[in-house]
């Protein structure tokens, strides 16, 4: 493991938590669904570049987010891609300045069916590129659409879509959560990603909290080092969901037996950069009250994550302004455009420090 206090940590796993939540999205739209955001539209752009104009109360600096590089992954929006379709969608997004876009399913909601071509087509009419997507990593039912029951069809799909990207939002708890348990799915991870590799793409697990708690048959394991130091890293990569990584901190900063096991998620990244291709922006308001996470979900730039630390950080290393893409995301947004919206803002807003 590359650092060994990263074998430390944290309060009683609690592993019966599962975010299960990436299977919806759908739609393709037409004129009359752009039409309904057609109003707001122009307030909107004219706002996202106020707001990302240099020295708009972040300093005069180079930004401190890469050109090109903003994305969201659509499961924040997944109410107005099922009432209004993708391309209503999409246009707005554009419109706040989004780069790309990580596919949260490709199910076809209450607007009708759209094939894959065609959403691919639709993404890039708007001027986005499809980044990545997700998909379960394994399900009792042999017919599921998951990794481990069809990988060749995740794949194929992928690929029709021109996917560099595919990934899950699934943790590797399907063997437990013992060390054994945990080299068994990143053997699994391995085959995945070498499966994806031959088609051009890269495999990548995304994070919740529980991945930095403890294996229950070695306490002072943290589960995350084993997923890290038992998988290929030109065959498995990562997609730290910031916000759920510093829930993480929160909750597993302690030994089971009460001793401090601190850490820093930045850590994990710039330890082995070339592993963390995409990141979820997500930010959250500190509190002890909000049990058992500490931190309560806002629109980005709404809450305590510091991201220009965060982000400047990755840009100082090799490759970093190139290498990283950047998604916007928020769960349960109170209303997802303008979660869209306020977070490319403050984003855009940016800038380094000392420049």
């Amino acid at each position: 493991m590359s650092r060994t206090r990263r074998t430390e940590t944290a309060n009683d796993p609690e592993l019966v938590h599962r975010l299960s939540r990436r299977n919806m999205l759908g739609v393709a739209a037409g004129a009359t669904a752009a039409a309904l955001l057609g109003a707001a539209a122009a307030p909107a752009a004219a706002a996202v570049e106020a707001t990302a104009a240099p020295g708009h109360g972040h300093g005069h600096g180079r930004p401190v987010l890469p050109p090109g590089r903003l994305g969201i992954q659509l499961y924040s929006l997944r109410d107005k891609v099922a009432t209004l379709g993708f391309a209503a969608v999409f246009a707005e997004l554009r419109k706040y300045g989004y780069d790309e876009v990580e596919y949260a399913g490709y199910s076809q909601g209450s607007a009708g069916p759209i094939s894959l071509a065609q959403l691919k087509r639709l993404t890039r009419d708007h001027g986005l590129r499809p980044i990545g997507s997700h998909v379960g990593y394994y399900a009792s039912d042999p017919a599921a659409y998951t990794f481990a029951q069809n990988l060749d069809r995740v794949l194929d799909d992928a690929a029709a879509l021109g996917l560099p990207h595919i990934g899950t939002a699934s943790g590797p708890w399907r063997y437990g959560s013992t060390v054994d348990g945990w080299k068994r799915c990143a053997e699994e991870f391995n085959r995945f990603g070498a499966a994806a590799r031959k088609r051009g793409m890269k495999f990548y697990q995304h994070n919740h909290s529980e991945e930095f708690s403890f294996a229950s048959d070695r306490p002072d394991v943290r589960l995350y080092d084993v997923l890290l130091a038992e998988t290929d890293p030109d065959l498995v990569h990562l997609e730290m969901d910031i916000f759920w990584a510093y829930v993480g901190q929160y909750r597993y900063s302690v030994r089971p037996d009460g001793t401090p096991a601190p850490f820093d998620p930045l850590d994990y990244v710039l330890d082995q950069p070339h592993r963390y291709p995409l990141f979820h922006v997500k930010d959250g308001d500190r509190d002890d009250s909000a049990v058992p996470y500490g931190y309560r979900m806002t629109d980005v730039g709404d809450g305590d994550i510091d991201y220009r630390r965060f982000i400047s950080a990755v840009n100082r290393t090799r490759h970093g302004r190139s290498a990283h893409h950047w998604q916007a995301e928020h769960d349960n947004p109170v209303d997802s455009l303008s979660f869209a919206r306020r977070s490319s803002a403050h984003l855009h807003s940016l800038r380094e420090k000392g420049r």
